[in-house]
């Protein structure tokens, strides 16, 4: 295979790219609601609540275990399939993508209200972790090299744990369930995908696109459902691994429920988990406005802020915080709040009515003390709609400070220095992503070495990481495990197995 390199992304300022996915939407509308089964549960359009975008079957704990035995069965074929097979399946995989990329996209816009570009750019990236995962399969096949002595041969090796399931988020509909999935796979695991309610439709086209590049049936598996058919899928003792992502919440109580080890489980699961974030971008004195402030607003409001990555705190330098104040305001005040299909959108609807009640009432909360910034609320009607908002100033200890608000709301809090900026990160359990402004070389070097977050973003937005270039992951409350898109992921789906041989034989081999 040539040398891995990223996806390129539509470039939409071109109008036959514009064009061209407008068709894409228009000709999938004729098609909906996408039937993935007869009768179950609705996923529906944000931005228009009455639109049904597909119906799903609403699995239960006998499906999840239904689905689990068909991993069980399917994994000796699978395993013993040479890696080199396996590698090839995903980039096929890859392949059926880029040729449907447009109506791909096209669906994460209706199904999540992804504005195109971020639509697109998810596409994108799920091609990249098929493509970035297959070869590093094929260079983890031949182990690492060990240490040989005269009379001694060794070697290691990595082989598959077994079955794995793969609990999906909503926010990256695509590419983050492809990514999980394709690192189970490509080193002979067989995998259970259940997407998030939300997404159906998007976890059910990467199973056809799975299938097209030559995973057998069995050995890639697809439960829809709610909460408790993901927690029957992680209680379940024939599952080896479990690669998760969403809220912490959740995924604490996964590593709890993980924890468990029946005496007719013969393993210790092992839990990769992508988790919430309470993302600070601190911005230094001698800092470049006109840098920060668009990456602070990309960052904070692209997605309408619906990102583990996206910044929900702004700690600003005291001598500079006015200026960054009136410019942040000036900018969200410009923010078009408007239905993911429109190019013009910057902000969508958030993911549903829950999000919305939720932003709402933490915005509500900082209104009465008169330091909260927003625009005038002249969103559509109809959807989860949350107008784009600054808090200024919030009390110590207060909720919007220490939660994740998963939404288009982020604060704006004075700090006398960057070391004060820093032990406010260091305070927070969550440690995802970090950003920072400043032209000081000596201040990036000191902040880089103490801020504990699993990705710092210096004088640039803190969204949008590469597969390949910017690994991703958090630690602390923020994550367990190696970074996606990263040399080690795939590690966690493997276990290695060494194997030392005397070479000082006597005598002949008698046949």
């Amino acid at each position: 295979m040539k040398p891995f390199e990223n996806e390129p992304v539509l470039e939409l300022r071109r109008r036959d790219n514009r064009d061209r996915l407008l068709a894409a939407l228009a000709e999938l509308d004729t098609h909906l609601p996408i039937r993935i089964a007869d009768e179950g549960f609705e996923s529906t359009d944000p931005g228009a609540p009455s639109r049904v975008v597909a119906i799903a079957p609403r699995g239960t704990e006998e499906d999840g275990r239904a689905a689990v035995g068909a991993a069980t069965e399917a994994f000796p074929g699978w395993r013993d399939t040479p890696v080199q097979e396996r590698a090839e399946a995903m980039v096929r995989t890859a392949a059926w993508m880029r040729e449907r990329r447009l109506e791909l996209a096209a669906l994460q816009v209706r199904e999540c209200a992804k504005p195109w570009a971020e639509a697109d750019a998810d596409v994108c990236e799920a091609i990249d972790f098929l493509e970035y995962y297959a070869r590093e399969a094929l260079r983890l096949a031949p182990g690492p090299e060990l240490m040989q002595v005269p009379g001694e041969r060794n070697r290691m090796a990595y082989a598959p744990r077994g079955i794995a399931v793969v609990i999906a988020p909503w926010n990256f509909p695509l590419a983050i369930p492809t990514g999980m999935t394709a690192a189970a796979l490509v080193t002979g695991n067989t995998a259970v995908l259940k997407p998030a309610e939300q997404a159906p439709a998007s976890g059910w086209m990467l199973l056809q696109a799975l299938l097209a590049g030559g995973v057998p049936g069995g050995a890639i598996n697809l439960v829809t459902g709610f909460g408790d058919v993901g927690a029957a899928l992680v209680r379940d003792p024939r599952v080896h691994t479990i690669a998760f992502t969403g809220s912490s919440a959740v995924g604490l109580e996964i590593v709890r429920a993980a924890g468990e080890t029946p005496p007719e489980q013969g393993h210790v699961k092992r839990v990769v988990a992508e988790m919430g974030g309470k993302n600070c971008v601190i911005v230094d004195a001698d800092a470049d406005l006109d840098e920060a402030v668009p990456a602070i607003v990309k960052s904070a409001f692209g997605y309408a802020g619906q990102k583990c990555s996206a910044a929900d705190r702004v700690l600003v330098h005291e001598r500079i915080a006015a200026a960054l104040e009136e410019r942040l305001s000036g900018a969200i005040s410009s923010l078009v709040v408007g239905q993911a299909e429109s190019f013009a959108t910057d902000v969508p609807p958030v993911i549903e009515r829950e999000a919305q009640e939720r932003v709402r009432d933490y915005a509500a909360d900082l209104e009465s003390p008169g330091r909260l910034i927003a625009p005038q609320d002249d969103a559509p009607a109809d959807g989860w709609f949350c107008p784009p908002a600054l808090a200024v100033d919030p009390p110590a200890g207060a909720h919007v400070v220490r939660d994740e608000i998963f939404g288009p709301l982020v604060t704006l809090e004075r700090v006398p220095s960057v070391d004060a900026a820093v032990q406010a990160v260091e305070a927070s359990p969550f440690a995802l992503t970090a950003g920072l402004f400043s032209r000081d070389p000596a201040t990036v070097e000191r902040v880089s070495r103490r801020l504990p977050v699993g990705n710092l973003y210096v004088n640039r937005h803190i969204t949008g990481a590469m597969v390949g270039r910017q690994p991703f992951g958090g630690n602390r409350r923020s994550g367990i495990g190696s970074k996606a898109g990263g040399p080690d992921y795939l590690l966690q789906f493997v276990e290695p197995r060494v194997v030392t041989e005397n070479t000082m034989r006597h005598g002949l081999v008698v046949e």
